[in-house]
């Protein structure tokens, strides 16, 4: 089964005597476009989205009938997790991992991100006050800027930001 676009959450739907069907996923993979992977039952499905920034979001539809459902389930996986005690104290920390490239989450007025026992340790020693969680990491910021115009200079970040700082023509 080929999948190239979610078709809804089960958040939202009616799932009144249909079997549901888990594609389990790693946070990781829930920004991959193309993946191949099997259900919970056995399917074999095929990810394969065409549009740049498509991503998948716990309870994401991939597959209804009037039997049965497939939706995507976000597996747990050990984090770090911050409860930030101010505003300051967000801002420097979504800098400081920002400034490391390291995947961020904010889910529930807290910060959390991927465990790594040197960020962890680091982060100890600035001051702050990690805890390690088991938890579904599923709000990643989008913070990367993705240079992909492929002709149009449109709708990226980056493209505006190129725009505004060109030269103007006199």
């Amino acid at each position: 089964m080929i999948i190239n676009e979610t078709i809804g959450n089960i958040s939202d739907h009616v799932l009144e005597g249909k079997n549901i069907d888990y594609l389990d996923l790693e946070w990781f993979e829930a920004t991959k476009r193309i993946q191949r992977k099997k259900t919970r039952q056995g399917q074999d499905i095929a990810i394969k989205f065409l549009r740049e920034g498509q991503y998948l979001r716990e309870g994401d539809i991939l597959f209804e009938s009037e039997e049965k459902i497939i939706a995507v389930n976000i597996l747990e996986t050990e984090a770090i997790v911050m409860s930030p005690i101010s505003l300051l104290e967000m801002g420097t920390v979504c800098y400081e991992i920002g400034n490391k490239h390291i995947p961020l989450f904010i889910q529930n007025d807290k910060v959390m991100l991927p465990f790594e026992m040197p960020m962890y340790r680091w982060l100890e020693a600035s001051g702050f006050n990690p805890e390690k969680h088991s938890v579904k990491l599923m709000n990643i910021l989008k913070s990367n800027v993705e240079p992909h115009g492929h002709g149009s200079l449109g709708s990226t970040i980056f493209s505006k930001i190129l725009k505004m700082a060109a030269p103007k023509d006199e």
